[in-house]
């Protein structure tokens, strides 16, 4: 957005440069309302992972929002504006953990944006007509370029350097140079240490990827991958909770009964309708009272919470507490078992 209100770096710096203008104020202005436009977009869609955001939405147009939703919308909005408008780089030096985590696996095989130093150096400018060994260069003819386009303002020639976020800018860069200056490709590239002081070929380099290191790594990914994939495949998309009433653990009632009273809580995490089943499993005699309902229907990515009564035969079980199990079902969502207990007095 940025480069399409001012332009490219060359322009942006010119414009930075200028007094103030009709021309530059617009042009200003105009970025900065596109980004918080676009960090509050960001901060409605991330609130949205925790709330239902079809609700959040309709509360948005209705200009209704709650104080805590809206207080996490603008923090999450100022952030993006903030970082990426105004740390920028900043974000990836000091904040962004990708560089510890790169250090700590990295070893002399590792693939890396590297310079080929004995192939660049000694620097220095020249003609496109000159011959770089006449004049005892190297192929680096010191524009800069790299170093002008790199997001976090390092310069790769001096090497590998944490700030590094392995974007290839300076590969795009270098090989527009070599292209233009006729020379080969590559000066910047991606490769290893061991390759670039062995002169490896790409056949070389591919022969040390199985290694211990790597193998290990890989068979951590595809065991964790394993357990992501099987954990949603398995997952039930509904939630249920069950709390007791607190204000009665056991009475008896007309018939000769004993009752319990509970309140079940479902959460309907799909994108459709449900309609749940409730039954009672584990403690011979328990069955659900008249009145208490056995089916609730719960609205998309909503919750709904009812109150249950369980009754049992008096003398079906000894005094204390006995556990079983709710049983909440629907035909598309699946089963969930929630143990519970119900209380029988002396």
């Amino acid at each position: 957005m940025e480069e399409k209100f001012e332009g490219n770096r060359a322009q942006r710096m010119r414009l930075d440069a200028a007094p103030m203008s009709w021309n530059k104020l617009w042009r200003k202005t105009g970025k900065h309302v596109v980004w918080i436009a676009i960090g509050l977009w960001t901060g409605f869609t991330f609130v949205g992972y925790f709330t239902p955001i079809h609700g959040l939405a309709t509360s948005v147009m209705a200009f209704s929002v709650g104080p805590w939703a809206l207080f996490w919308v603008l923090f999450y909005s100022f952030a993006t504006w903030g970082n990426a408008g105004f740390m920028r780089e900043q974000v990836c030096k000091y904040m962004c953990p990708y560089a510890r985590f790169h250090g700590a696996m990295f070893d002399r095989d590792t693939l890396i944006v590297t310079y080929v130093k004995k192939r660049g150096d000694p620097r220095g400018k020249r003609s496109k007509k000159a011959d770089p060994l006449a004049l005892g260069l190297g192929d680096c003819i010191d524009c800069t370029l790299c170093v002008q386009v790199c997001p976090t303002g390092i310069d790769i020639r001096d090497g590998l350097q944490y700030e590094c976020i392995s974007c290839a800018a300076c590969i795009d860069a270098c090989d527009e140079v070599m292209d233009t200056m006729g020379y080969p490709r590559g000066l910047i590239r991606y490769s290893t240490e061991a390759a670039i002081a062995g002169d490896w070929s790409r056949r070389d380099i591919l022969r040390r990827v199985l290694r211990p290191r790597v193998l290990v790594y890989a068979t951590i990914l595809a065991v964790a991958m394993v357990v992501f994939v099987t954990s949603l495949w398995v997952r039930t998309p509904f939630k249920v909770d069950v709390m007791r009433d607190r204000a009665t653990l056991a009475r008896l009632v007309k018939g000769g009964q004993i009752e319990n009273i509970y309140r079940i809580h479902i959460m309907n995490a799909t994108e459709q309708e449900q309609v749940f089943t409730l039954g009672v499993d584990g403690l011979p005699g328990l069955s659900l009272a008249e009145g208490s309902p056995v089916t609730v229907v719960v609205a998309p990515e909503q919750s709904t919470s009812v109150p249950v009564q369980l009754r049992l035969p008096y003398g079906g079980a000894s005094a204390g507490s006995h556990g079983f199990d709710f049983i909440v079902s629907a035909p598309a969502a699946g089963s969930v078992r929630e143990k519970s207990g119900f209380f029988v007095p002396q």
